[in-house]
C-alpha cells in the first residue's frame, strides 16, 4: 500500500479478518481523499482550481488541518506544499515505477516561492495557490496509521498494532510487555529493539529508504522545503517515539531536514528520539533507551 507494506497485529487471533477490513477501508479512503497520483483524488481536484476556493470533505479537511498544523510545529521544516519539488526531482509515479525506470537529470530549481502559510483552510473549503502541488506524505501516512489502530481496537474489542512502512501506531491493551518493535531502516544498519506501552508509536523517517535515481544522481523523498531539494544526508534514518503516530513522524521527518541541528533541537523538545549517522553511528536523544544490535 502506498510503496511501503501495511501491516496489521491484533492481540485476539479471531479478529485478525475484521481488522483487516477495517484499515484496507480507512487506508483507501485516505488515497481517495489526499493521494496526488490519483487524478480523482481530492487534492488534485483541489490543485486544478486555479487558485479559486473548493469545498473538501470533513476526511481531507482534517488531514491538511495536521499537515498545516505540522507545518506551523516545525516552522515550516514539514512543509505540505513540496508536491511540484518533489515531481521536478523525479518523484512524479508510483516510487515502484519510478525507481524501476529512472528519471532524467535534474535542473536545480529556484527557491520555492510559496510555502505552507498561503494555504488557506476555513469552513468555506481550501484554497491552494494556482501552481501550487500540496503532498501530504509526511503526515497522512502516520494519521492513517494513527486512525487504523484506533478503529480496530474500538471495533474489534483488541489490542492492536498498525504498521505502515515506517509509520507504528497503537491503540487498546497492549500484549504483556509492551508491544516489542524491531527499529531498522535497512537490512544492513544498527537496530534495537524497543517495548511500547499501550497506546504509543514509533515513526522512523529515512534519506535511503525511498530514494531513486535522477540521471547520474541519487534522489530521496525528504525535500527541504527551503530549497525545493532533498535534503542533506546528515543522517541516514531518525526515529522518534510519542503518544501519536503524527506527532512521532512529524518530529523525524523535521529532524532529517534539520540536520546537524537535530539532535539539540529534539532534546529542547523532550522528545524521546534515535538517529543513525550517515556511517552509521547511533545517537540517542531523551528517554529512548534500548540494547543496541548490529545484524
Amino acid at each position: 500500500m502506498w510503496g511501503t507494506l501495511a501491516r496489521v497485529v491484533v492481540t485476539d487471533p479471531a479478529a485478525v479478518s475484521a481488522a483487516r477490513a477495517i484499515v484496507e477501508d480507512v487506508l483507501d479512503a485516505v488515497d481517495a481523499a489526499c493521494s496526488r497520483f490519483r487524478p480523482d483524488s481530492e487534492l488534485v481536484r483541489a490543485g486544478r482550481a486555479g487558485g479559486a476556493t473548493v469545498p473538501v470533505s470533513p476526511l481531507l479537511a482534517g488531514l491538511l488541518s495536521v499537515a498545516l498544523r505540522a507545518a506551523r510545529e516545525t516552522d515550516g521544516d514539514v512543509d505540505p506544499t513540496v508536491g511540484a519539488a518533489l515531481c521536478r526531482l523525479g518523484y512524479d509515479d508510483d516510487l515502484r515505477w519510478v525507481t524501476v525506470h529512472g528519471r532524467p537529470a535534474v535542473v536545480p530549481p529556484a527557491p520555492p516561492a510559496v510555502d505552507w502559510r498561503q494555504i488557506r483552510l476555513d469552513s468555506n473549503g481550501l484554497t491552494v495557490p494556482d501552481g501550487v502541488q500540496l503532498d501530504l506524505g509526511a503526515t497522512a501516512k502516520a494519521w492513517a496509521a494513527d486512525r487504523c489502530a484506533r478503529d480496530v481496537a474500538r471495533r474489534c474489542g483488541v489490542g492492536a498494532l498498525v504498521a505502515l512502512g515506517g509509520d507504528i501506531a497503537t491503540a487498546g491493551a497492549a500484549p504483556e510487555g509492551g508491544w516489542r518493535i524491531r527499529v531498522q531502516d535497512q537490512p544492513d544498519d544498527p537496530y534495537c529493539v524497543v517495548e511500547l506501552p499501550a497506546g504509543a508509536a514509533v515513526a522512523t523517517s529515512s534519506t535511503v529508504s525511498r530514494q531513486w535515481l535522477a540521471g547520474d544522481t541519487t534522489m530521496h523523498h525528504i525535500v527541504d522545503p527551503r530549497t525545493g531539494l532533498p535534503a542533506g544526508r546528515v543522517w541516514r534514518s531518525v526515529s522518534v517515539a510519542a503518544y501519536t503516530c503524527v506527532r512521532a513522524n512529524t518530529l523525524s521527518t523535521a529532524a532529517l531536514v534539520r540536520g546537524t541541528a537535530a539532535p539539540g533541537w529534539l532534546a529542547d523538545l523532550g522528545a524521546s528520539a534515535r538517529l543513525v549517522a550517515a556511517d552509521g553511528t547511533v545517537r540517542t536523544v531523551g528517554s529512548w533507551s534500548a540494547k543496541e544490535g548490529t545484524s
